[in-house]
């Protein structure tokens, strides 16, 4: 499988796991002048502990194998930066002044012939 398709199957696989864990899909491969994200959630649940909806930027991280590193670690401090940048200007853009923000990682390792492993890493930084 080349690494576009495992990204793409990965990105499929996170947005049906955090649909099953309540969160609404508001876009996928977000791209805008500052960069992409794979995935931009509303967290509602987060209404009863926090008071606030949240707007959840989503890193996913996909790989064949975690036999030397976990998918997770490739999302180093560049990475972060990386991200911030086209959360900031999509919260820019629309209307989320009364909305919590947050970045989640999803790691998910896709082996032959075995069960999809998903690790959801909410608050990740």
């Amino acid at each position: 499988m080349s690494d576009k398709s495992l990204g793409h199957k990965g990105e499929k696989l996170a947005g049906r796991f955090l649909r099953r864990k309540g969160l609404k899909i508001l876009a996928r491969n977000y791209r805008c002048p500052p960069g992409e994200i794979d995935i931009i959630a509303l967290d509602r649940s987060t209404r009863r502990s926090g008071g606030a909806e949240t707007i959840v930027f989503v890193e996913v991280k996909t790989r064949s194998s975690d036999r030397y590193v976990e998918p997770e670690s490739a999302v180093d401090a560049r990475k972060r930066r990386q991200l911030t940048r086209p959360a900031n200007y999509y919260l820019a853009h629309h209307n989320t002044d009364n909305y919590a923000a947050r970045f989640d990682i999803v790691s998910i390792v896709i082996r032959e012939g075995e069960k999809p492993q998903i690790k959801h890493i909410p608050d990740a930084f």
